[in-house]
């Protein structure tokens, strides 16, 4: 849902046709100095240096190593950064589980800021394009889904829905988020020992461990498809509800508290470090917002210049 590939007139075309040359040589005065971060709801974010954006906008479209396609930023459909981006100049953020991101077939590849979590958590992220998903069948008592609806449940009551999840072996029917039964829960337990780190910490109950989190990857009106697999049903659901995006392209007649891919992960880690893990939160998964912050304000100020605000 974030397209990198864009040049910035085309940010601006999109916005106003008719303005497009007007627009163009603005934004070309904004790229020759920093991006201003006056108004910018994500300016208290704890980020790696984002000099190396600064110096690739400056320098247009690149390369991708792997398949030469041109590119801003990034390829975001081999999950790496151009030419002009080296890898080692982008930070990397270790997550406290494994993330799985379910794209929908239509999404279009350059719109999705589902690549910000690949390229940034390389280790714990996982992309794929549906239908072609896991079998999370074998393992539901420990992996949820982050989805709005009538049975999800917000972050801070996880840890009760697991314990109670696996203390009965089946999901609480009271609940109705599954009537199904945990048949292979047995054979997971000896893995969890041996990775004790791994999710939340082994002091605590063993009813209460996530190791994974599956994230739609969609626009709202397609995830039908994907919510109603039957790979999907059974796990717990958790909702995101006291967040507003920040995201220039939110879908007309939603909330504003319907966000993208990558600010439902940020949150969800926020939330999760603070609610489970009982930690205090010093901006471990800000550089989860690297990209996307870097284009929020890029935008913003072509907005601005446009005379769009």
């Amino acid at each position: 849902q974030l397209t990198m590939s864009l040049n910035s007139s085309t940010l601006l075309n999109e916005e106003n046709a008719q303005g497009a040359k007007r627009n163009t040589e603005c934004l070309e005065s904004l790229l020759q100095t920093p991006s201003s971060f006056q108004d910018n709801p994500l300016q208290q974010l704890q980020l790696a240096s984002q000099e190396v954006l600064e110096k690739a906008k400056k320098s247009g479209r690149s390369k991708c190593p792997r398949c030469n396609s041109s590119r801003m930023f990034y390829c975001y459909t081999c999950f790496v950064p151009v030419e002009t981006v080296p890898t080692k100049e982008i930070p990397t953020v270790k997550l406290p589980l494994k993330i799985d991101i379910i794209k929908h077939p239509n999404e279009t590849d350059g719109k999705s800021t589902a690549v910000h979590a690949k390229l940034l958590a390389p280790d714990d992220v996982t992309i794929y394009k549906y239908p072609c998903i896991p079998e999370y069948t074998e393992k539901r008592h420990e992996i949820a889904l982050i989805f709005p609806g009538p049975n999800s449940v917000s972050v801070k009551d996880i840890a009760f829905h697991l314990q109670k999840h696996t203390k009965k072996g089946v999901c609480a029917s009271d609940d109705d988020y599954s009537r199904e039964p945990l048949l292979k829960q047995a054979k997971i337990e000896p893995e969890e020992e041996k990775n004790p780190n791994e999710g939340i910490s082994s002091s605590r109950s063993e009813g209460t461990r996530l190791k994974k989190i599956i994230f739609i990857d969609s626009t709202w009106n397609q995830t039908n498809k994907i919510i109603t697999d039957e790979r999907l049903q059974g796990l717990l659901q958790i909702e995101l509800k006291t967040r507003k995006t920040c995201f220039w392209r939110h879908q007309k007649g939603k909330p504003d508290t319907y966000l993208s891919t990558i600010e439902a992960i940020y949150y969800f880690l926020v939330d999760y470090h603070q609610e489970i893990l009982k930690e205090s939160y010093k901006g471990q998964y800000d550089n989860l917002l690297f990209f996307f912050s870097f284009m929020y304000t890029l935008i913003k100020d072509a907005k601005c210049c446009a005379g769009k605000e």
